[in-house]
């Protein structure tokens, strides 16, 4: 059988009859647009992270960059980030017209390194955007306080912790704003794209609203403020209003499938993964670090076991982005950490029997190195 870093099929047959059950909701309301669904799910995960407003939206990408827009964030603002990220955090930053500006993370955690923030900040600076990377949170309490004292905006890149919490706040509640994907790898997936924006700010959620929505407030004939097509739709909406009750246990299935990995293969010579000190980590991936990865990934295959690599390219050396000041060089550790780091399989219906093949494999091929 092969062996993948994620499969949601295990997980649909376990939940199948909610799943379609759904869908049929859905398609028998006789509203499939911005309805019961949608705002249903806009009211629960608003109420889960006890922030004032939830505001859908078509994926995690337009997420950032709505947020961003309504953080009044564009032309001629830098936006202080990581390169260590998916690239669409980067591209979010790009579509408003803002210039993405890069520090280094910690080779420890992957994460945004607080420390060279201050020194970043320019008369241009106007939004600080960590990305809470693999399943736990940035130190957000210096970013904070750096937003505070250089009057600057703070939006949290949650696409990677639903369920994370640090000194016991949810991800995605530090924030002026918290931006989400629910693309279905996901600790929080849906079955296909979707995204949301929280925050608790009332001009901020409204302006939201309008920005998915053509730039328009109710109907389809006065614009505001000219803007795409950009809502969450309302089957995605209702299969993310079930599975937000079940948030919880695919956490805890996920820190299982850890366990497993740290009894399995702590004693070895790969890096994994930890929970920073007060931080509650929700393994979104389980990427560990191995000076010889390219070989480990490339043996792998033999036993029928093929593995990602998040993110083998750090956004600052790819030719899209050649035209940003910060190229290859810029960011050593980002550089490094993206010749050793690999992902194993995690997912919280993960069977235990394949579980264990990977980590026998693991085992084997790094006994021959």
């Amino acid at each position: 059988m092969t062996t993948y870093v994620w499969d949601y099929l295990p997980e649909y047959e376990n939940e199948r009859e909610d799943i379609l059950d759904a869908v049929e909701q859905v398609f028998r309301s006789g509203r499939l647009v911005l309805a019961d669904s949608v705002r249903g799910f806009e009211d629960e995960f608003a109420s889960y992270h006890m922030r004032n407003h939830c505001v859908g939206v078509d994926n995690g990408t337009n997420a950032i960059k709505l947020a961003l827009q309504a953080l009044n964030v564009g032309p001629g603002d830098e936006v202080i980030t990581v390169s260590n990220t998916a690239a669409p955090t980067v591209v979010a930053i790009d579509a408003v017209g803002a210039t993405p500006v890069f520090v280094d993370v910690r080779a420890e955690d992957f994460l945004m390194d607080v420390q060279q923030v201050e020194a970043a900040i320019t008369k241009r600076t106007r939004c600080l955007l960590p990305v809470h990377l693999y399943g736990q949170c940035v130190d957000l309490e210096p970013l904070r306080e750096l937003c505070e004292r250089y009057d600057l905006v703070l939006l949290e890149d949650c696409a990677q912790a639903h369920g994370a919490r640090q000194d016991g706040r949810l991800a995605g509640t530090t924030g002026h704003a918290a931006a989400f994907s629910f693309y279905p790898t996901k600790v929080l997936g849906a079955y296909g794209d979707g995204g949301a924006v929280l925050t608790d700010d009332d001009d901020v959620a409204a302006g939201l609203r309008r920005l998915r929505f053509y730039g328009m407030e109710r109907t389809y004939y006065t614009v505001q403020t000219p803007a795409h097509n950009s809502r969450l739709d309302e089957v995605q909406a209702e299969i993310l209003r079930r599975k937000l009750t079940r948030l919880d246990s695919y956490v805890a299935g996920r820190r299982e499938v850890a366990r497993r990995y740290v009894e399995g293969l702590g004693d070895t010579d790969l890096v994994l993964p930890s929970a920073n000190p007060g931080n509650e980590h929700v393994y979104y991936v389980y990427v560990v670090r191995h000076p010889r990865r390219d070989d480990i990934v490339e043996r792998l295959k033999a036993y029928d076991i093929h593995l990602n690599i998040s993110y083998p390219w750090p956004v600052h050396t790819m030719s899209g982005f050649a035209h940003l000041p910060q190229g290859p060089g810029a960011l050593p550790v980002t550089e490094h950490l993206a010749t050793e780091i690999f992902s194993l399989p995690m997912y919280p219906s993960l069977p235990i029997g394949l579980q264990d093949k990977v980590i026998a494999a693991v085992r084997d091929v790094l006994s021959t190195l």
